[in-house]
């Protein structure tokens, strides 16, 4: 019996020729990544711990990102204790404000993430960097700390789902409509606790980003990880962001896998998950309904990336938000937001009455910079609708990519750029 590409990653790292599903393991860690929400719970479970300090002080991240900067007096406490932590220890990978970007597209734009290595992260959306060929998966605070503290965490083996990707998204059809298609199709726990793989010459068709954004969502389908072959693009990927060595794991051509599913991707359209589950999705050939929005969210760790940048500039070069409407637009690093300013972007955004905001979470979890009143309607590109995600608990929020959410901020309602005049 064969094993997975994350059950190859994790018998590396725990030192053993083999692993089987439901094994528990010591593996080796290539990284540990904390947040400002995250970190100050770690760090003081850290102090209890009887250790000297950190197990490698360029083995840590440390990315203040969800309330920075600062929105009051507790967010500022919380990043207080995690710039005085990182300076006391000298932990090389501490992202100050001007430096900082949302954690899980900042890392792999920085080099600190690549093919074949161990991730954890106290955020649950850690799993994006398996789009690297990484086993990357989200911890709590105390696995944290442990892992700050010794190098190592324990796991339990995944089973694995295997997703044959075929074929060529059409126009407007992005990484966000496939991962929004597959939780849809296998529902928000189809793969709980399940290394979620992702094959096929389909592959091929979709760029990095595209690949980060359907990792970044394994979570949302229960997975404890999501993970991409490495390619050419792969390979080039980290050539440009990262000097460090990097390893290619390939799934024996007798892994075991729970389950199996071929998607091709020609026959996807424009997905959007309606309130208060990712699962809640319908194409947007489906919508028959009237849905007016108060607001539209473009950015996210899902997708504030360059490629999503430019396809929301796509949509609203031209056009205006609708009027009464708040289109909030934030790159997720400093890199992003530079790129876009020097493209024109970030003037096609302003022309079109959206705001352009630093890099951070804000939104995303209710925190800051796009809060919902009640009653109110957010199309975002977000990865969780939730009751209550944004804001008030009869609020409501659907999830989209950025192609619907440019378009849907020029409607006024929920539609997608071939429908706009």
């Amino acid at each position: 019996m064969g094993m997975t590409m994350t059950q190859k990653i994790l018998a590396a790292h725990a030192g053993l020729d083999k692993v089987e599903a439901g094994q528990l393991i010591e593996a080796d860690l290539d990284l540990v990544l904390g947040n400002d929400i995250t970190s100050p719970v770690a760090i003081k479970e850290m102090d209890k711990m009887n250790v000297d300090g950190v197990f490698d002080k360029d083995k840590i991240a440390l990315v203040p990102d969800h309330f920075v900067p600062n929105k009051d007096i507790k967010s500022a406490e919380h990043c207080k204790c995690v710039r005085e932590f990182a300076h006391r220890h000298e932990i090389t990978n501490y992202f100050e404000v001007g430096e900082m970007g949302i954690e899980h597209a900042l890392l792999p734009e920085k080099g600190l993430t690549v093919a074949g290595d161990v991730i954890i992260g106290a955020d649950s959306h850690t799993c994006t960097y398996g789009a690297l060929g990484a086993f990357s998966t989200g911890v709590g605070s105390t696995d944290m700390a442990a892992g700050m503290a010794t190098g190592k965490a324990w796991f339990k083996v995944p089973s694995a789902i295997r997703f044959r990707l075929t074929g060529k998204p059409a126009e407007w059809v992005s990484g966000k409509d496939v991962i929004l298609h597959i939780i849809g199709m296998i529902g928000v726990d189809g793969a709980l606790y399940k290394s979620m793989e992702f094959t096929g010459d389909g592959v091929k068709n979709l760029s990095m980003d595209d690949r980060f954004t359907i990792a970044n969502m394994a979570i949302e389908a229960g997975g404890k990880n999501g993970i991409f072959p490495v390619d050419e693009l792969t390979v080039s990927y980290m050539k440009e962001h990262s000097d460090r060595p990097y390893t290619v794991y390939e799934a024996d051509e007798d892994a075991v896998y729970d389950e199996e599913y071929t998607i091709d991707l020609s026959t996807l359209r424009p997905t959007v998950a309606f309130p208060h589950l990712p699962e809640n999705t319908k194409t947007i050939d489906e919508i028959t309904e009237d849905i007016p929005i108060d607001q539209v969210v473009i950015g996210s760790c899902t997708n504030g990336r360059i490629d999503d940048m430019r396809t929301a500039a796509k949509v609203l070069q031209g056009r205006h938000v609708a009027k009464g409407l708040r289109c909030i637009v934030i790159p997720a690093t400093q890199a992003v937001y530079l790129q876009a300013m020097e493209e024109g972007l970030l003037k096609i955004f302003v022309e079109a009455g959206a705001v352009v905001s630093t890099p951070t979470c804000g939104p995303c979890l209710g925190g800051y910079m796009g809060i919902l009143a009640q009653g109110e309607r957010c199309v975002s590109t977000t990865n969780r609708n939730f009751v209550g995600r944004m804001g008030h608990v009869d609020s409501e929020i659907y999830l989209a990519s950025p192609a619907v959410a440019a378009a849907s901020a020029v409607a006024g309602r929920i539609t997608c750029p071939c429908r706009l005049k």
